[in-house]
């Protein structure tokens, strides 16, 4: 039976699906490690040899995810540093022992692919995502073709700068996103009050206006941004997912009114918000359909 592996590196576990090339699910499972002397590295393999050892037989393509930017012969992660050691430059063909490549996406990237397989964007050809969490992440396709660029750092929409004055995040942006909108950021924006997102939506919730106030400054950032990427890439649709999307209507509703007044809908077209579909395993579907060549111009 023909299938394919996909393999989601994150930070504290392995997400894997196997899958056949018509998208059907055969199994799924999600591997928690601890990020030290490789332990991952390990578990993945250890996870693909069980996945196969349950289908009775070795998978046709394996493609694998995980955080930093990919070698451009798409066979390893080239950058990514301060965690994960050793996953820079480890070439997964070798490392599993693959009768051939095992393309490596970064998971911003693979997730979008994940989406238009088999989720909210499913068809479409021109998409961008956004995945609100600790950070925001992003990926962008353009005319069916997953946007890489020079060095794999396209599609890192999070990091766009929203207020030139602000202070610089990880990656030298001032004013970016992901510190209107990210939870590592939460605590400063709110001036110590709120420890997560989640405790600042719950506030909303329970009609404290100090919060809103705050929280509708997030969603105006992001809906500015999403404007701007219209402007840049024309995107038939924005994927909203992360943890932080599953405030629903807290921020779907405000999200659409801001996009609304920001986007240039040039003959009245205008982008679609949508919520991801696929949750913790868009990444890992992302590189299935990135191995077998199912979207996003696949290797």
């Amino acid at each position: 039976m023909t299938y394919a592996l996909g393999i989601d590196l994150g930070g504290t576990s392995i997400k894997a699906v196997a899958v056949t090339p018509a998208g059907e699910t055969l199994a799924q499972t999600n591997v928690p490690f601890v990020d030290r002397d490789m332990e991952w590295a390990h578990k993945v393999r250890a996870t693909v040899g069980q996945l196969e050892h349950e289908r009775g037989g070795r998978a046709s393509f394996v493609g694998l995810s995980a955080p930093g930017l990919a070698a451009k012969d798409g066979r390893s992660i080239a950058i990514m540093p301060g965690r994960l050691i050793g996953l820079e430059n480890l070439d997964w063909m070798t490392f599993l022992n693959a009768p051939q490549p095992v393309p490596v996406l970064n998971d911003a990237h693979a997730a979008l692919l994940g989406e238009v397989w088999l989720g909210a964007a499913r068809g479409l050809r021109n998409a961008i995502m956004l995945t609100l969490g600790t950070g925001v992440g992003g990926a962008a396709m353009v005319d069916g073709h997953l946007l890489r660029g020079a060095i794999s750092r396209a599609g890192h929409l999070g990091h766009i700068s929203i207020d030139w004055n602000g202070p610089k995040d990880d990656f030298n942006t001032p004013g970016s996103l992901e510190h209107f909108m990210g939870n590592k950021f939460i605590a400063q924006r709110t001036g110590g009050r709120f420890a997560t997102t989640h405790d600042l939506v719950q506030a909303v919730e329970h009609g404290d206006k100090a919060a809103e106030e705050t929280w509708l400054r997030s969603v105006r950032a992001l809906g500015c941004a999403i404007a701007s990427f219209v402007n840049v890439l024309d995107p038939e649709a924005a994927i909203i997912g992360g943890g932080i999307a599953r405030a629903g209507r807290l921020l779907f509703e405000p999200l659409q009114k801001f996009v609304a007044e920001y986007e240039w809908r040039a003959g009245g077209y205008q982008v679609k918000l949508l919520p991801a579909q696929l949750g913790e395993l868009a990444g890992a579907y992302g590189s299935a359909a990135n191995a077998l060549g199912a979207v996003g111009n696949g290797v």
